[in-house]
């Protein structure tokens, strides 16, 4: 969002940004992270204001996103109607783009540089897999009416039915469950399931802690479990060359659970999208994965970092540390092979003797009697891979899946902008730039990015324009050191997941 802003209005000195909108925004994000709220723990009244807050923020949040959308677009020379694809990462990003088709277009063409892409059309909806968008930036592909979707001669790859959904890297196998009994990963040659395992298998648990209901989970909850298995219905619902979608719906008492799996043609990545309409009280929903994978810790993502934790429990430590807290991902590696456990918004981890288990619901009584009694939507991945959680790249591939990038439909009309443009890149993978922002009491230039694979490197940071003065900063933007810039670059070394902090002012304004 501020990334965006700040690209919009660097032809006018900034006089548009947000940042009163943005900060009171930020402001009661941080006031409803509170301790008690964030978790689950507080009480009715508490959650119906937070709720009205937060959809408050969404709807000031969309708008100003749109506004920024517009500006940037708007200021682009484009010699036809193109579809402008935005990558708000700080890597060169190619990915699956799906997008409303305008009311005056039935069948379109996508063309990336003069060549026609592959496209998938559902209904209204249309995907194509966006090759190379710039770090931090956009790219332009032309779109226009046709009177039929060109065909491609190509292979049909995707495969799906209730007993098999398969692509170039997977062959995956249920059984009439809709549990896994088999994930073969074609490209490195080995099952991800344990033999005679299945996975995906929706877990609910009585969970009735002795004390504090909402605050913990007992270490007493796996002694009564049942397994979700009441299937309702297994329906393809989309299937094409770019994209597949099997549709499970499940009964749990009288809950119900709906679960799209889906495979595509380019990423390596099994979606598990859910719509879950909870209704149950003290019962604790959990997937579980066991995978072929031997390893005696696994990696969970935390801010700007990652941590490990042992997967057996051979203290009383380690039986106590039955939850872990992670983020985007956790992953469990073996030597030269691992498998990656990735989310959109659910943060409870547990990985112990291979099986690899996300915490989905948790449903306490106490203070909210009704708490998690609604509708729950959110996804989780499971992405094997070749090597351990750096080489197979999880950090991008989460940051993938938690930030699909934005597109925006634009005329033909002359601009400043070019076509294909990146704000800010950095030339090493390990470095994440988090931050674009403006500066709290200047017009300079805020950017915060973080080291995530433990390794001292010497970077070097590129901006969109000539650099007038580059400072590093401290949290407080308070300068602490300045750096030499060589025109749009500068270089610097950072050390294991260290976090930096650079204020950039430009040679013309920003």
């Amino acid at each position: 969002m501020e990334l965006l802003s700040v690209i919009a209005d660097k032809a006018s000195g900034l006089k548009q940004y947000p940042q009163e909108k943005l900060n009171r925004g930020w402001q009661t994000i941080l006031l409803n992270q509170f301790h008690d709220i964030i978790p689950g723990s507080s009480i009715k009244e508490v959650y119906e204001d937070s709720q009205q807050q937060y959809m408050e923020i969404l709807d000031e949040g969309k708008e100003m996103l749109q506004n920024a959308l517009e500006r940037i677009s708007g200021n682009i020379a484009l010699n036809r109607t193109s579809l402008i694809v935005f990558n708000q990462l700080s890597y060169e990003r190619s990915d699956l783009i799906v997008f409303d088709l305008p009311e005056e277009y039935e069948q379109v063409e996508i063309l990336d540089k003069g060549q026609a892409v592959l496209l998938q059309l559902s209904g209204r909806r249309a995907a194509f897999y966006a090759k190379d968008i710039p770090s931090k930036g956009y790219k332009a592909f032309e779109i226009r009416k046709v009177e039929k979707v060109p065909a491609f001669v190509e292979p049909q790859e995707l495969r799906i039915s209730p007993e098999i959904l398969e692509n170039r890297f997977f062959r995956i196998q249920l059984d009439t469950g809709a549990n896994i009994t088999s994930i073969y990963d074609k490209i490195n040659q080995r099952e991800v399931v344990q033999a005679g395992k299945r996975a995906n298998v929706l877990q609910a648990f009585e969970d009735k802690p002795r004390d504090y209901d909402a605050w913990e989970i007992s270490i007493y909850y796996e002694e009564k479990v049942w397994e979700v298995n009441d299937v309702v219905s297994m329906e393809v619902v989309e299937e094409g060359p770019l994209k597949a979608c099997l549709r499970v719906k499940k009964k749990f008492v009288d809950s119900e659970i709906i679960q799209d799996m889906v495979i595509y043609r380019d990423i390596p990545r099994i979606d598990f999208v859910n719509r879950i309409d909870w209704k149950q009280k003290q019962v604790l929903l959990k997937a579980a994965f066991p995978v072929d994978v031997h390893a005696d810790a696994a990696t969970y993502e935390i801010q700007y970092g990652n941590l490990q934790r042992p997967t057996h429990k051979n203290t009383s430590w380690d039986v106590a540390r039955f939850e872990v807290c992670g983020h985007k991902w956790a992953d469990l590696s073996g030597e030269g092979y691992g498998v990656s456990l990735l989310n959109d918004c659910k943060y409870g981890h547990d990985i112990h003797d291979s099986v690899m288990r996300l915490t989905l619901i948790k449903s306490p009584i106490d203070p909210y009697e009704n708490a998690d009694q609604e509708v729950h939507e959110f996804t989780y991945s499971v992405y094997p891979h070749e090597g351990n959680w750096r080489t197979g790249k999880t950090v991008n591939m989460a940051y993938s899946l938690n930030c699909p990038m934005y597109t925006k439909l634009e005329i033909a009309h002359e601009g400043v902008l070019p076509a294909e443009f990146s704000f800010v890149k950095v030339n090493k993978e390990n470095v994440v730039v988090e931050v674009v922002k403006k500066a709290e009491d200047s017009d300079a230039i805020i950017i915060r990015l973080y080291e995530c694979r433990n390794r001292r490197d010497n970077v070097r940071l590129t901006f969109f324009k000539e650099l007038a003065e580059v400072w590093e900063c401290d949290l407080m933007e308070h300068n602490t050191e300045k750096i030499e810039a060589q025109g749009r670059k500068f270089e610097f070394e950072i050390k294991p997941y260290e976090i930096k902090t650079f204020k950039v002012v430009t040679r013309t304004g920003i």
